[in-house]
């Protein structure tokens, strides 16, 4: 898996997890191979499965918008989600599940390079940061080795609780100011944590 279209061929004939046997399409993700913000999802939902495409149901509509609040667009930015499969009935993905997924995201997060990665909702922000929760570090950047990570909450949520729109709409507006900062600074934005931080599985089976 030397490119992303690689990668992506790997992603559609995968079998590593039981999620193969109840999937209609894979969701490797989409968006330029060198963007400056990759953002990482749970997994693909029902709409997504039907296409193959990551955030086109009710939550992509919400993202669209969000990205639209930075003069941004999809074409902008990289979409992707910890597992390339949808669980079942839209269920949490297991730990095993993520795990067989892990490559993945690992080598997109390396071909693609990006400055920024925004994760949303818990599953991927543990893959990042597993001692930390949403509400507590939710549009506060930090460093990851040489790029940063940028919590934010799933978009789904703030479908389900309205309050948290508002919150998503100012965290997101933080972004272009880290983007500028990363072009003009080199001086530390966030607490620094060491790439590659495998989370606890015990952890993840309590999610």
């Amino acid at each position: 898996m030397d490119s992303i279209k690689s990668l992506e061929r790997a992603v559609a004939v995968c079998t590593d997890c039981s999620l193969c046997e109840t999937r209609i399409h894979s969701v490797p993700g989409e968006g330029p191979e060198k963007p400056d913000i990759l953002f990482i999802g749970e997994g693909p939902g029902f709409h997504e499965d039907q296409i193959g495409r990551p955030f086109v149901g009710p939550s992509g509509k919400l993202l669209d918008d969000l990205l639209g609040l930075i003069g941004l667009a999809r074409s902008d930015v990289y979409i992707a989600n910890v597992v390339k499969c949808r669980p079942p009935n839209n269920r949490d993905p297991l730990p095993e599940e993520i795990k067989a997924c892990r490559k993945y995201l690992d080598q997109q997060i390396r071909l693609l390079d990006p400055k920024v990665i925004v994760t949303l909702g818990r599953f991927s922000l543990i893959r990042f940061l597993p001692k930390e929760t949403i509400s507590k570090v939710h549009g506060q950047p930090r460093l990851w080795g040489h790029r940063y990570i940028f919590p934010m909450y799933h978009p789904a949520a703030a479908l389900h609780q309205g309050n948290l729109r508002s919150v998503l709409e100012d965290d997101m507006r933080k972004l272009p100011e880290l983007l500028q900062k990363i072009q003009t600074e080199s001086t530390e934005v966030g607490t620094e944590v060491p790439e590659d931080v495998t989370p606890d599985p015990e952890q993840l089976k309590m999610l």
